[in-house]
């Protein structure tokens, strides 16, 4: 209780800053549930429509993503297919980056890891081009649900996947929580913004709430300081112990 009470900032990571916004007050648990089945729906069927998908990326310190996106964008081209979509869709942590858009750009990018300086290539268990403009059939659903719903101003720092910056208002929630579909995920510019403080001044204690330790694994990479003070806290063990 001493943790929740003492907190001062929460984050989410894709679909997770849903929970970091109901956890800070700015949504209701219920409505917010409602949302995520409403946008992961309209996700669904945004991928269903295009063969995409997610790649995950560790470059050596030379890589150029953009370039590399660029010439996958242009393979596409010649391969007849019209408008490609090859971007970074999430920042990790320095040089490791996930890449999103057409298969047939992933694969080219996979083929030619070595040129683009790529040490490992790897595609994601997703169904498609998540946090890309592949996704705009989805805005429209979640921009239009998320006009129903209450949303209050945060009781405590929220910060945006969208700029990696702090949520203002309750507007500001709306329109980038919607924004967020097709933009990139700026994990690692957020891990920045949430950890900048004064030389000689403690870092607080972090926690990373849920199933898996991959947050904890980047944070680590971002900043092995802060990463000192951090600890996982798996919801589905407590809620089992509970059940025994």
């Amino acid at each position: 209780p001493q943790v929740v009470e003492r907190c001062v900032a929460a984050a989410g990571y894709s679909v997770g800053e849903f929970a970091a916004l109901v956890f800070a007050g700015a949504l209701g648990f219920a409505e917010a549930l409602y949302a995520v089945k409403v946008r992961a729906e309209a996700m669904q069927k945004a991928s269903e429509a295009v063969p995409s998908g997610m790649l995950s990326v560790v470059g050596r310190r030379e890589a150029n993503y953009k370039f590399a996106c660029l010439e996958a964008r242009k393979h596409c081209e010649l391969l007849g297919i019209e408008n490609p979509v090859c971007t970074v869709s999430n920042y990790l942590f320095p040089d490791s980056r996930v890449i999103a858009g057409h298969l047939q750009a992933l694969e080219f990018l996979q083929e030619n890891a070595r040129k683009y300086y790529f040490k490992r290539t790897k595609m994601l268990p997703v169904s498609g081009a998540f946090h890309t403009r592949l996704m705009e059939p989805a805005v429209e659903p979640l921009a239009e649900v998320l006009k129903s719903i209450e949303i209050q101003k945060p009781l405590l720092c929220v910060y945006s996947n969208v700029d990696g910056k702090k949520y203002m208002h309750s507007k500001h929630i709306q329109k980038l929580l919607v924004k967020q579909v097709v933009s990139p995920v700026l994990w690692e510019q957020t891990m920045h913004s949430v950890y900048e403080r004064k030389q000689g001044t403690e870092f607080p204690y972090t926690y990373e709430v849920g199933p898996g330790n991959q947050l904890g694994a980047i944070l680590k990479q971002c900043n092995l300081k802060a990463w000192k003070q951090y600890k996982h806290v798996d919801a589905l063990e407590d809620e089992e112990a509970a059940e025994t």
